[in-house]
């Protein structure tokens, strides 16, 4: 069986400028304690699946990610209580986590 590539998650110009620095790189979003979740990588016009080590993992619980999705809870509420972590390169995972922040939904 040959594997079919995904599609990218298209988005906004806005987002994709603000995670720009995360073209060839891995991030890997992380559902505890599960321990599983997607690697992404910025391409074109927007995210699509990576492979290969994470250049950055952030790890959060599935309701957490949902709050922020929601705008129930803002990232650094998150961040400073240790419910979303970051690891690897922290200082992509700071421009991820103010990306997010910066999402009008």
């Amino acid at each position: 069986m040959i594997p079919l590539p995904l599609p990218a998650l298209p988005l906004p110009a806005g987002l994709r400028s603000a995670l720009e620095p995360l073209r060839g790189k891995v991030l890997r979003l992380e559902i505890k304690p599960l321990g599983i979740g997607p690697q992404l990588t910025l391409c074109g016009w927007g995210l699509r699946p990576a492979l290969g080590a994470p250049d950055v993992t952030v790890r959060a619980r599935l309701t957490d990610y949902l709050a922020l999705a929601l705008r129930r809870e803002d990232p650094d509420t998150l961040f400073f209580s240790r419910r979303l972590v970051i690891e690897g390169d922290t200082e992509l995972g700071l421009v991820v986590k103010n990306a997010l922040d910066a999402i009008e939904w």
